[in-house]
């Protein structure tokens, strides 16, 4: 059989086609984008760290009937519901390959996604969480580099992902800023596995966005994609709105008036106690070094992302969005993308190597 130079560790272990990964994206990661991702050959996550445990197992149920292809699911520890939820993935682990994580568990909650049979692939930001995770024992890591979306960290991929490939012997996937088939091309280069995409995989047909909020994502360059760490007191890159600018201007009175607000919209929404409220929070304070006010406005922040990204109210809205944001301007189906990143990916691969182009699996 002639080698295939797109047929790697991630394909064979998370059973897609193309080492490419959809990312788990609050309220962008819904059923439709993951389904079309995942019939395009990429790996899909669905978003389940901001739906309650009868909303994740509903859409875990959209997924399994309108694909038959493998899928994963995002999710974290301190949402309300979590145990529910790490009991329904486990549930649904005949379809379920891999679970994905950024504030994510222990030792013994990985060993029993392993003994389920599902891959750990958290998502890390530096080197020294990339060794704890696996130290934890995880079976990939994905690593986001600087130029990524939503939190993000200061050191750009190009320096980050070697030295985290030195770093762990397990499969690396590279994150920040990949859009096409020459990233592909450059991340196995690097010795990465595959890429996983958010931008990207955002600003297409089948993204749930209201065309509105796609509008503004397709006009923005990168003069307009700012990191903010008055969100929730970590960086945070998002594409400048109203109400971002707003943020970037207040001090921090206005900050806990944000956060109480925030708490009382998703108690709202989850139907979470207070109590239940005050532990996730008190739980991202301890394992996640939050304050107890990064903590509430953390939790607070995904109902100002829903906002733009479900309602399409850019005026109060937040648009989390990777520095690739800037040079995105047209908005194809997930069949489309997936076929151009493949195509372009073996023509770059095969002009490094003299050998002729391998056809494509679609074709």
């Amino acid at each position: 059989m002639a080698y295939d130079p797109l047929a790697t560790v991630l394909t064979e272990r998370l059973g897609c086609r193309v080492p490419v990964i959809q990312t788990a994206m609050g309220w962008v990661a819904e059923p439709p984008l993951v389904i079309a991702s995942t019939n395009a050959g990429a790996f899909g996550f669905l978003g389940v760290a901001v739906m309650t445990p009868r909303e994740a197992a509903e859409k875990i149920k959209l997924v399994r009937e309108a694909t038959t292809a493998p899928f994963g699911v995002n999710f974290h520890m301190f949402q309300p519901g979590a145990a529910e939820i790490v009991d329904l993935v486990i549930a649904n682990k005949d379809r379920v390959r891999a679970v994905s994580f950024g504030r994510g568990p222990d030792r013994k909650m990985i060993q029993r996604f392993k003994d389920a049979g599902i891959l750990c692939v958290p998502t890390v930001g530096a080197v020294k969480h990339a060794q704890k995770m696996v130290e934890l024992g995880v079976d990939m890591v994905t690593v986001q580099g600087g130029e990524g979306g939503g939190h993000t960290g200061s050191v750009p991929t190009t320096i980050l992902l070697p030295q985290v490939l030195d770093a762990v012997k397990v499969p690396v996937i590279a994150a920040g800023g990949f859009a096409d088939g020459r990233g592909l091309a450059a991340a196995l280069a690097f010795g990465a596995v595959g890429i996983a995409m958010g931008t990207r995989f955002l600003m297409t047909q089948e993204s749930p966005l209201p065309q509105k909020a796609k509008d503004v994502y397709l006009k923005a360059g990168t003069d307009d994609i700012i990191v903010s760490k008055k969100i929730d007191g970590l960086p945070q890159r998002m594409v400048r709105t109203p109400l971002f600018d707003k943020i970037e201007r207040s001090g921090t009175i206005g900050m806990w008036l944000r956060a109480m607000e925030g708490g009382l919209e998703m108690k709202k929404r989850t139907g979470a106690s207070w109590g239940e409220m005050i532990a996730a929070a008190k739980g991202m304070t301890s394992h996640g070094g939050l304050s107890f006010m990064q903590a509430m406005l953390a939790a607070a922040a995904p109902t100002l992302i829903q906002k733009a990204v479900v309602e399409g109210d850019i005026e109060n809205g937040l648009l989390a969005t990777g520095v690739v944001g800037g040079r995105i301007d047209k908005l194809p189906t997930c069949a489309e993308l997936i076929a151009s990143i493949e195509s372009e990916a073996r023509a770059r691969i095969a002009a490094l190597t003299g050998a002729a182009p391998a056809s494509t699996a679609a074709a």
